[in-house]
């Protein structure tokens, strides 16, 4: 015999309950989201970290089940079916949401249930799931893309009222946020009415933001709200300032000099995030903290993305309940988890971004009306002007933008073949609800058919292979998965992360995991060689195919493993703000303390040449054993510079056949040859001119080479190859073997594939900036040319030459011994 509902109750008085348990009070910004969404309508809150974002959003969906009489009684045992899904872009964060989605269910008596599903779920839980989901379903981008494919599944997804997707910057301007929005999409069709609720903490271009978010609306939808907390929470930026700045500085070189400064900023504090921005650095922070301070050691941790799944979750353990003094950690904690008991944050390292810094700030005073602080230690003497250039970034709110992608073929195969999997598309249908995404609005009717071909056929030149033929059409012509085999395949690649060949790294006999390290790193050592790892000193025994087998190593001296992309280019933003920070000492403003240290170099810069006014490009030019240089100071940022140097070496080339090296860094560029480069002022300008800026950019790198590297992740996200099944992780060049090859056999034989028009897409938008390399040389139109000979090096130009040495040199030990006779000759030079 049916039980009877819960009878319904009026939920305004037991949500206001619930916060005044707590001590508090709704901000107004909660109150006019719960209204937004009471009405029926979809939107995206930003608001800064630690002011509550999370029960804005998640209080009206609980007083809504709670106007529905879906409270737990004696007779309905059973949880509610599904209602909500969060998504959420790590991992990491899901345990933390799930704590803090149950809470108000519980205390006000909603049959709701919370349970997880992400790639750390056991396999028992994610059977039962295919069963019957949980009211609440926490997961990331790629497990609601799996559950997806599963017709079961879908099914129960029908009754999904409200969609959540958590740090919606975070997965913005990436491919896993086109997957998202493609899920969404499918969430919408499958639940018409659903509710889609977006949170942001760090982002400029809301507006196009929230479209990304709610897609295209259909007719007689609700306009999707835009909800800002507008009460601003204090971050508190301070610099550690070094006892004495060199004034001919390089990349690196303070660092770990600041190591006893660093060690007092820690010692008042109870717990303290240090953050880096590579996992390298991390691993020698965590090394030289430990071996510092000896006692310590117990209450020093280490976390990033590539230590074992157990490690970091012990240390986000203890992180919550406040027993380390300090955990050295990188990105994998920048993101959303509330650990109440930090109570500041270090940056080693310059942010690169506004947007980084206040999300990282955040993790500190993780309340309403605590203050964020964070402490910025600096590794290069001019970063001391990218921190207060930042504080006053920060404190005017000019976050980066996050630009949604466009049309990324290779999502949408992939997609294909997930929905066909989840019970098979009608072509027109599908592509009706595809155009109702952000990312593919304006898809064309000959994209959309070429997609299909590509998945049903194998396109022009894979048709001769039955497993690129992954769909078939029905009798009532319906597309469905062609084989099991396919299916299997497909759903084990289903996502868009890609990266290097990763090698499991396991404790000799004792066979512990300790996490993964990049295949091209593990190449490099021999047996009997020490290196640092997961806070550890480790010798490597022996490698067995994708596995390296490691015991404790002894003694201090130790390589420290490096991973691909770890270098974070200036912000539009951030590099504006230098320039400004760089006007404010040229006009003899010096207030902020990072410019009164760096004052010496400054003063000496002016000495040798000039500080350049916002509105002027600097060219300096010299002579040295190596050769004639000139020095460039655009300011635009690495990734910007290193499209800059090859276009101008290029050109200098074309007219006059000689040798050029271009080196950048993100305040500019040195370019080298044997032959003079002192131009006059026309002649920079021609060089500089936006005119034909693709067509020489397309000559002056090997465009076709890079679009041939990039094809790899593209061939991986449209299930051209897979990583393989469960434990047999492939080596990277097995992937990136297979990936040439089709690259090849598509240029040869179908050179109108879409794909390979996407990979050099990727590269000219993505790899060489090319829209902001545009921008950057319509600004130096624009600018005045000031053309400065200089005897030698200043303070600005040394550490370009110091980073081109840095290429040369096979030991970093030798190549510091060398760069400080070179720094310590300048400064005996200059008195």
């Amino acid at each position: 015999m049916p039980t009877s509902p819960a009878p319904s109750a009026d939920p305004a008085p037991l949500v206001a309950r619930f916060f005044e348990s707590r001590g508090w009070s709704s901000f107004p910004f909660q109150q006019e989201t719960r209204d937004a969404y009471a009405a029926g309508r979809s939107g995206l809150v930003h608001a800064p970290t630690g002011l509550g974002k999370t029960l804005a959003v998640w209080m009206g969906p609980i007083a809504e089940a709670i106007s529905s009489g879906e409270l737990k009684t004696e007779d309905n045992a059973k949880p509610e079916p599904i209602r909500a899904v969060w998504i959420t872009p790590l991992r990491a964060l899901a345990s933390d949401t799930a704590r803090a989605l149950s809470e108000p269910i519980e205390e006000l008596g909603l049959n709701w249930s919370v349970q997880m599903r992400t790639g750390d779920t056991s396999s028992s839980i994610k059977a039962a799931q295919r069963k019957r989901l949980p009211t609440v379903l926490v997961t990331t981008p790629e497990s609601i893309t799996l559950l997806l494919s599963y017709p079961d599944t879908v099914k129960q997804l029908k009754g999904v009222r409200t969609i959540i997707v958590d740090e919606w910057h975070e997965l913005l301007s990436s491919k896993r946020g086109t997957q998202t929005e493609l899920a969404l999409a499918r969430l919408r069709t499958l639940s018409p009415g659903v509710r889609t609720w977006g949170l942001s903490a760090t982002l400029g271009n809301l507006e196009e933001a929230a479209d990304a978010l709610v897609g295209v609306r259909r007719a007689g939808t609700p306009e999707p709200a835009l909800i800002t907390g507008r009460h601003e929470k204090e971050i508190r930026i301070r610099t550690i300032i070094p006892k004495q700045v060199e004034r001919f500085p390089w990349a690196g070189h303070l660092g770990l000099t600041l190591l006893d400064e660093v060690i007092e900023t820690l010692e008042p504090a109870r717990t303290t995030l240090l953050f880096t921005n590579t996992r390298s650095q991390a691993e020698l922070w965590h090394n030289a903290l430990r071996i510092a301070k000896p006692e310590w050691e117990a209450d020093i941790a280490i976390h990033h993305g590539s230590i074992d799944r157990a490690s970091r979750d012990e240390v986000e353990r203890r992180l919550a309940e406040g027993s380390l003094r300090v955990v050295c950690c990188t990105s994998s904690l920048d993101l959303g988890v509330d650990f109440s008991p930090v109570e500041q944050v270090l940056q080693v390292g310059s942010p690169k971004g506004v947007a980084r810094l206040m999300q990282r700030a955040g993790r500190s005073g993780h309340q309403p009306g605590a203050v964020s602080s964070v402490w910025c230690v600096p590794a290069h003497a001019f970063e001391l002007v990218e921190f207060a250039a930042a504080r006053e970034a920060t404190d005017a709110r000019e976050i980066e933008s996050r630009i949604p992608l466009r049309k990324p073929l290779d999502v949408l195969v992939q997609h294909l073949v997930t929905v066909a999997l989840g019970g098979g598309f009608d072509e027109r249908t599908l592509l009706d609800e595809v155009r109702t995404t952000h990312a593919y609005r304006d898809l064309s009717d000959q994209e959309w058919s070429w997609c299909l071909d590509f998945v049903e056929k194998g396109g022009n030149a894979l048709g001769a292979y039955p497993q690129y033929t992954r769909l078939r059409r029905a009798d009532d012509g319906r597309l469905t998965a062609s084989s099991k085999a396919i299916e299997r395949t497909h759903r084990m690649g289903i996502g868009t992360i890609t990266s290097d060949s990763a090698m499991l790294v396991k404790w000799s006999g004792r066979g512990g995991t300790l996490g993964t390290i990049e295949e091209s790193f593990i190449g490099k050592l021999r047996p009997g060689d020490r290196f640092v790892f997961a806070g550890h000193l480790l010798e490597m025994v022996r490698v067995r195919q994708m596995t390296v087998e490691v015991k404790k190593g002894r003694g201090k001296k130790a390589t420290t493993p490096r991973w691909q992309g770890g270098r974070s280019p200036l912000s539009s933003q951030l590099a504006l703000a230098v320039r400004r920070k760089l006007d404010a000492f040229r006009q003899g403003d010096v207030t902020d303390p990072e410019l009164e240290a760096i004052a010496p170099l400054l003063e000496q810069h002016r000495a040798q040449s000039v500080i350049p006014e916002p509105n002027e490009l600097l060219i300096e030019t010299t002579k040295t054993r190596d050769g004639h240089h000139a020095f460039l100071y655009p300011f635009e940022g690495r990734l910007v510079h290193e499209g800059l140097g090859s276009l101008l070496a290029y050109r200098i080339t074309r007219d006059e056949p000689r040798s050029i090296v271009a080196t950048v860094n993100d305040y500019g560029v040195e370019l080298l040859a044997p032959d003079p480069l002192d131009f006059d002022e026309p002649h920079w300008r021609a060089l500089l001119s936006p005119n034909n800026l693709l067509q020489d950019l397309l000559e002056c790198v090997n465009s076709s080479e890079l679009a041939r590297r990039r094809f790899r992740d593209i061939a991986r996200v449209a299930g051209l190859i897979n990583p393989g099944f469960p434990g047999e992780n492939r080596a990277v060049r097995h992937l990136q073997a297979s990936s040439e090859l089709f690259f090849d056999v598509f240029r040869d034989f179908d050179p109108e594939n879409l794909l390979l028009d996407q990979a050099r897409r990727e590269v000219l938008d993505q790899q060489l900036e090319v829209s902001r390399l545009r921008g950057a040389l319509e600004r130096l139109e624009l600018m005045r040319c000031t053309i400065v000979g200089i005897e030698r090096f200043t303070p600005m130009s040394f550490p370009l030459y110091a980073e081109r040495l840095r290429a040369q040199h096979v030991s970093t030990e030798s190549w510091m011994d060398q760069v400080r006779r070179l720094s310590a000759g300048l400064e005996e030079a200059a008195g």
